[in-house]
């Protein structure tokens, strides 16, 4: 994460826990803290990383999407709408930073109407209250905006996602054990399941009667463990999504996400216009294909890399929705990688008990990308479900 969190160490305490929870990204922190609400102190979360949000969950824009490119009755539809509703009432009940500045997804041309109305049809099937605006309005709305026409979402926004997951280890910490450095590298049935952690005093084995993969990156890796992965369709293919910065001088420009159209069946949405809280501005991000998690080390500096010359790139997308952008404006920023079923189209959140698999008590939590942060506490109420 941006601020580090103070890597604490925790004895493991319980001989037996009710539920294990491997990862603690945002996911696996949401579950976390339902779950120790149900059964306190017989909960253990288990991280390799020596802090929570060491991975995906560091290194993404803090959009709070609406719910907008969804299919309907897809789970990422169910659990973004739930999700935002969730993280906007616990944001303001905490006081996490929260920036309600809604998104506007903005057509070039009148070639782009139809996939405007299409998302129109999509965002009111799930919900999602969005309407059209002309050219006139989107000027009104964002006059640092070009387009012909755009689609205006009031309910989008950018969360502070580091207090927001910082609140939910706090919560978790009430009723769960919450031990860094912790990598699972074992597990066998037993009454439930028996892991074997690599930690830095050697191997340590923990019991749970049940484990829940919220290991976001490394859920592919995890789930080798207990199943065939490719049999099951758990397969995960990391895609590099940057961002580059936009020079500080055009600080307050734009007030909103801007957005070009998207496709569901896209990688990504578009290299778009992202702000922060503290008023800054990006682009991004891009989506390029790296391989399979079996072919690559998620934390190897070259997947991390912004490659400098996707500069162009970037700045001809900008100036696209940003006209007064300038060759120079655009410096590198970040990158970050989004764990896809499907590199080349839309796959849905899978949430699976997997008792047809011979595996009771064992939920997977597979392909949780965008709209993950947005949907964690939804996902987090789904998995209580299944293993009450």
């Amino acid at each position: 994460m941006g601020r580090r969190a103070r890597a604490r160490r925790t004895v493991i305490g319980a001989a037996d826990y009710e539920a294990i929870v491997v990862g603690a990204g945002v996911v696996g922190l949401a579950c976390a803290a339902r779950l120790a609400k149900r059964w306190p102190g017989r909960v253990l979360v288990l991280e390799r990383h020596d802090g929570i949000c060491r991975e995906g969950s560091s290194r993404n824009s803090e959009v709070v999407h609406a719910g907008i490119y969804y299919p309907e009755g897809s789970r990422k539809a169910r659990t973004c709408v739930r999700g935002r509703r969730l993280l906007v009432e616990r944001c303001r009940e905490r006081g996490i930073g929260l920036l309600a500045c809604g998104k506007v997804i903005v057509g070039e041309d009148e070639d782009a109407l139809d996939a405007l109305h299409a998302l129109v049809d999509r965002a009111t099937a799930n919900g999602v209250v969005v309407r059209l605006v002309d050219s006139a309005e989107l000027r009104r709305l964002e006059p640092g905006t070009q387009g012909a026409m755009a689609l205006w979402s009031p309910s989008s926004g950018v969360v502070d996602s580091h207090a927001f997951a910082a609140s939910l280890e706090a919560e978790a910490r009430t009723g769960a054990d919450v031990v860094f450095g912790a990598a699972v590298v074992g597990v066998e049935r037993s009454a439930g399941y028996r892991l074997s952690l690599a930690t830095a005093d050697g191997r340590v084995e923990v019991t749970g009667a049940r484990v829940v993969n919220a290991a976001g990156l490394g859920q592919d890796a995890l789930s080798s463990l207990v199943m065939d992965v490719d049999a099951a369709g758990y397969r995960q293919h990391l895609v590099r999504g940057c961002w580059w910065s936009i020079a500080p001088r055009h600080r307050g420009r734009v007030s909103r996400l801007v957005y070009p159209v998207g496709r569901a069946d896209d990688p990504g949405l578009g290299i778009h216009g992202c702000l922060d809280l503290g008023g800054g501005m990006r682009l991004g991000p891009d989506a390029e294909a790296l391989g399979s998690s079996a072919d690559l080390d998620p934390a190897s500096p070259n997947a991390l890399a912004v490659p400098e010359e996707r500069g162009p790139v970037f700045l001809a997308a900008g100036q696209r929705l940003f006209p007064w952008l300038e060759d120079g404006d655009l410096t590198p920023d970040m990158a970050g990688l989004r764990p896809k079923l499907r590199p080349d189209g839309w796959a849905d959140f899978v949430l699976a008990e997997e008792s047809s698999r011979g595996l009771p008590g064992w939920v997977t939590l597979a392909g949780i990308e965008s709209p993950g942060l947005t949907a964690s506490m939804a996902l987090a109420e789904e998995v209580d479900a299944v293993l009450a």
